[in-house]
């Protein structure tokens, strides 16, 4: 019985420390929607823009806190090693206690001050305001995981275009060089074959390096800190479908997040213009007190008998003249607020252009794929057709390396035409502010 106690204890203890440790989210498999979701949840300018949110309500609620009743209790005590003089009928006497002590409740309302009523007005779009950054973030973060995406996307088909390509040409390899041991040929097929499957090994290996970095790349936009690797999951003929976009769509300013941005800022503008005006009106807070005056000459009786009194006022605080200060606090707030127009104008010429830039690469990205598209088809049909003429003996080995770099070189510019156009397809979608997350 001791020792199944013992084991038991041991075994809820590891129970206990295992459901105590953080849980390490990982993503083994992932397509592009997937690895967005994990991207927004889980990288860190992502989470510090939802903690800067947490953190601007809170201080709003702080500033709030001003218009509730202020309480406070103020206590001290004072020991006078010499009693104050007063001259009293030509003579001069001492007066007060040796020992002093108050204790009192102090309560302040404020009933009109400008910097509780500007973030009584404003909170609302203080709030728009952060929470416009984090979509702007967001968006951002969207973007650059799906080229991420993208990009790994390419390098993983490259690889796949050359594997065939490495298989295709040890083939070519073995038969000219079974050819040339028979002496059917010289060395020169033999030699050109050997060449050819090198230089694909070495590509090979290339790119399989650089789909290290790429994955690396994508890990760290997404926020990914899990040991286990990221298998992509994707549709080509999905995929193939989403390249296209509608090029006739309408810009319109207002779904730029930047453009919202901007507005908001001119609201708060406007309300700082307002604030600096208040500056005119007076302050106005009411306030009560209730005080226990303790006085002694001693200090062991010094707490036997209270002295109270109260009180109950209303303040005023008007500044009469500041020098002009307040003019040109109203005036400095004018002038930012035109300056915001300003802002807005050149944002508008900056999205027309961006969105004129997008749209070109964007169409002519997509005029490589059809074109391309075609490149690859008819070089797949020639090397076919030279393939299985050189196995006849009717054309000669030169032509078949031709036609097989043709091919390769195709299917790797088609690969590369289609991610382009998707990563400019994201760039259009951006400009015209339809980004979806």
């Amino acid at each position: 019985m001791k020792r199944l106690f013992i084991g038991s204890g041991f075994s809820l203890l590891v129970l206990v420390t295992s459901a105590q440790k953080p849980q390490q989210d990982t993503l083994g498999s992932a397509t592009l929607e997937a690895c967005v979701q994990y991207a927004l949840k889980h990288y860190p300018l992502v989470q510090q823009a939802l903690l800067d949110e947490q953190i601007t309500d809170r201080q709003i609620k702080s500033k709030l806190a001003d218009w509730y009743p202020q309480l406070n209790l103020n206590a001290n005590y004072q020991n006078n090693f010499q009693l104050p003089s007063v001259a009293f009928n030509g003579a001069t006497v001492h007066s007060g206690t040796y020992n002093t002590s108050t204790v009192g409740l102090a309560l302040t309302q404020n009933i009109f001050t400008r910097d509780v009523l500007i973030a009584l007005k404003t909170k609302g779009d203080v709030m728009t305001n952060i929470r416009q950054q984090t979509v702007s973030d967001k968006i951002d973060v969207t973007v650059n995981v799906s080229k991420a995406f993208y990009d790994v996307l390419l390098t993983k088909k490259q690889i796949d275009v050359l594997n065939d390509d490495i298989v295709r040409l040890e083939r070519n390899y073995k038969d000219a060089y079974n050819q040339y041991r028979g002496g059917l040929v010289d060395k020169t097929d033999y030699k050109r074959a050997t060449i050819t499957l090198n230089n694909s090994k070495a590509e090979l290996r290339t790119n399989e390096e650089a789909l290290k970095a790429k994955y690396q790349v994508l890990k760290q936009l997404m926020g990914y800190t899990g040991a286990d690797s990221i298998r992509l999951v994707y549709d080509s003929a999905r995929m193939e479908s989403e390249v296209f976009i509608d090029t006739l769509q309408t810009l319109d300013y207002s779904k730029r997040i930047e453009y919202q941005q901007l507005m908001t800022e001119k609201r708060l503008q406007q309300a700082d213009v307002k604030y600096q005006k208040w500056a005119y009106i007076p302050t106005v807070t009411a306030g009560a007190g209730y005080n226990l005056n303790y006085l002694n000459s001693r200090f062991g009786p010094l707490y036997n008998n209270n002295f109270p009194n109260s009180y109950a006022g209303l303040q005023v605080a008007f500044p009469i003249f500041q020098g002009t200060k307040r003019q040109q606090n109203i005036r400095i707030a004018e002038l930012q607020l035109t300056r915001i127009d300003w802002d807005i104008i050149n944002l508008q010429t900056t999205i027309s252009t961006q969105y004129a830039q997008a749209l070109a690469v964007y169409k002519s990205n997509l005029n490589n794929y059809y074109v391309l598209r075609e490149n690859r088809d008819l070089a797949r049909d020639v090397f076919n057709t030279i393939d299985l003429q050189y196995r006849s003996g009717v054309k000669a080995y030169l032509e078949l390396i031709t036609a097989e770099t043709d091919l390769r070189t195709a299917e790797s510019n088609y690969s590369d035409a289609l991610y382009q156009a998707l990563s400019s397809k994201l760039d259009v979608q951006k400009a015209l502010g339809t980004i979806t997350y």
